[in-house]
């Protein structure tokens, strides 16, 4: 379960001690404004930590120690899949480039620091999200949260006083010589490396990444020479005072795309829009604000900013592909498929083959049984030797069992389900081929494997007790359909009926005329509840005692699983 909260009511070091005695696995982000970062747990000992944006990454400590060369870092940084500091240091492990101690020293010391960091954030937001993947790769180290407890408190207290003096990093300072040469204490090796970059020129950020100290160490040396008089403060850098716009830009933009992967979608609609400010022409960033409003189910909006994000020379071909899952949700198919058309165009020799399937979704819907199977060719043919998605095994099985090919459908989603075995909807489709292939233990059966994996999900249950109702185990398909309506009390009346009929069979006539109300509170106009209801008031039916075989009460078909769509947001 995810935990939320604000620094401002609890603190980071309250967040750290309650996650470690938890013993938690995952990641907590934390957000304030411009600011990104986030601290990863295995079983509640740190195991990463990382700030967007922020300088001194861990290739750039090894290349100033000269552990490793810049040209060979960036060829193996090129190869990564993502500019992570994880993965580069198991890449650079794995290619034994770097002595290994030297290298989970120079990493552990960067989490470290980023930590002591975070924790003199006082404002902002905090999100903790649970990952047990995290424990299927081990990490490279772990450090306690309760030894970075003690040294961040003590780092918080001495930075107070520390930013007194130096509020700001683009601040430059200046030595006195005659003073440092008259000193009768010595200096501690931080200031003895910094003192030569203390020349007017250099503000404090050109310290820290020249001599490669840490922010604190940097600023707690020059706070003691300036305590000492051997330093003064001569301006501001004025290359800080005004970032280049491509900076800026770059800054904003990858906060967040930060803020939108982890949920956090005000803060990252507020970085979008600071980028389309400074620079409106941005693709990506446009794209990003139509994916916020995606994910709130702001649909017109959706619309409006994937179709201005698409004009955009530098928009992703996902950008066409939203907009036509938007333009389906508002209900113009045609404008979809011409999105989808021009989709398919613009990717030209590097197809996406999640297009030709959202493509064969629409000719599904649409009832073009050949375009769609066309179309699901095509997306397997160019995923190539990698596995389709869970959705494509989906549309496939769905596009095989309305053309009336239960044999095929059930081969596609046997082999869907041996590559997705947790995906519920494939469990759910499997139960529904079996049912109409008349196997209803089995579809039975199907469907209690697949509340294994989802116990909350409503239409399974719907489509058990329907199975279950079907094979007069009246009991089962009672609890059941008691667990839909717990679950989703508006699902269909379709419930409320096959509720009431149990409880009519079982003698409770109050009960079943509740339920019966409920499934015309839902469907005014359904006949046989209301001939059920109107049945009620006779004593012979009530006297006589269970019919089976009276024609009032009627048995309504549920509705089916088989006829949801699965629908994916394309990636940037």
């Amino acid at each position: 379960m995810a935990i939320r909260g604000n620094l401002s009511e609890a603190s980071l070091a309250d967040v750290l001690q309650l996650l470690a005695l938890g013993q938690k696995t995952g990641c907590l982000s934390i957000a304030r404004d411009g600011s990104f970062g986030t601290i990863h747990f295995a079983d509640g000992r740190v195991v990463h930590a990382s700030i967007v944006n922020r300088r001194d990454r861990l290739g750039d400590r090894l290349v100033r120690l000269g552990a490793v060369p810049a040209d060979a870092l960036a060829r193996l940084a090129a190869h990564l899949p993502v500019q992570d500091d994880r993965e580069l240091a198991k890449a650079l492990l794995d290619t034994a480039q770097v002595d290994r101690d030297l290298l989970l020293h120079v990493h552990r010391t960067q989490v470290e620091e980023v930590v002591y960091h975070l924790f003199g954030w006082t404002q902002g937001t905090f999100t903790f999200e649970p990952d047990d993947d995290l424990t299927v790769d081990p990490p490279l180290f772990s450090v306690s949260a309760d030894s970075l407890l003690l040294e961040g408190a003590r780092r918080v207290d001495e930075w107070s006083l520390i930013e007194k003096k130096i509020p700001s990093f683009d601040l430059l300072f200046e030595i006195d010589s005659a003073r440092v040469q008259a000193r009768e204490v010595p200096l501690s090796e931080e200031q003895e490396r910094i003192l030569p970059l203390l020349d007017g020129t250099h503000d404090v950020h050109a310290v820290m990444e020249r001599s490669g100290l840490s922010e604190f160490d940097a600023g707690k040396a020059i706070y003691g020479l300036l305590s000492a008089g051997y330093v003064q403060r001569v301006g501001r850098s004025a290359a800080r005072r005004q970032s280049p716009p491509e900076s800026r830009v770059a800054e904003h933009r990858n906060l967040g795309i930060a803020f939108y992967r982890t949920g956090m979608l005000d803060e990252a609609l507020r970085e979008f829009r600071r980028v389309l400010e400074l620079r409106e022409a941005d693709g990506v960033s446009r794209f990003h604000v139509g994916l916020v409003h995606a994910r709130r189910g702001e649909w017109p909006e959706a619309v409006a900013t994937f179709t201005r994000a698409s004009r955009e020379p530098d928009a992703p071909t996902a950008a066409l592909h939203n907009l036509a899952f938007a333009l389906e949700q508002v209900g113009d198919p045609v404008g979809a498929a011409r999105a989808l058309e021009e989709a398919t165009r613009r990717s030209g020799t590097m197809p996406d083959p999640r297009i030709a399937l959202s493509r064969a979704t629409l000719a599904l819907q649409a009832g073009e049984l050949a375009v769609a199977d066309a179309h699901l060719a095509e997306a397997r043919a160019q995923w190539g030797a990698r596995q389709p998605s869970a959705a494509w095994f989906h549309a496939a099985g769905l596009a095989a069992a309305v053309a009336g090919d239960s044999r095929r459908a059930l081969a596609i989603l046997e082999e869907g389900l041996a590559v997705y075995p947790h995906v519920v909807t494939l469990h759910n489709n499997l139960a529904v081929v079996h049912e109409r292939r008349g196997s209803y233990e089995l579809a039975a059966r199907t469907l209690e494997h697949a509340l294994l994996e989802d116990a909350n999900c409503a239409h399974l249950h719907k489509n058990l007790g329907d199975y279950l109702y079907r094979g007069q185990r009246y009991d089962d398909a009672f609890d059941a359909f008691v667990r839909v309506v717990r679950l989703a009390p508006s699902h269909g009346p379709d419930v409320h009926l096959k509720l009431g009929n149990i409880h009519y069979r079982r003698g409770a006539l109050d009960d079943a005329r509740h339920a019966w109300e409920q499934a015309l509170a839902l469907d005014p106009g359904n006949r046989i509840v209301m001939a059920n209801l109107s049945a009620l008031p006779q004593p012979a039916t009530a006297a006589g005692g269970i019919n089976d075989a009276d024609p009032v009460i009627g048995v309504v078909e549920g509705a089916r699983a088989d006829e949801d769509v699965l629908a994916a947001f394309g990636a940037p």
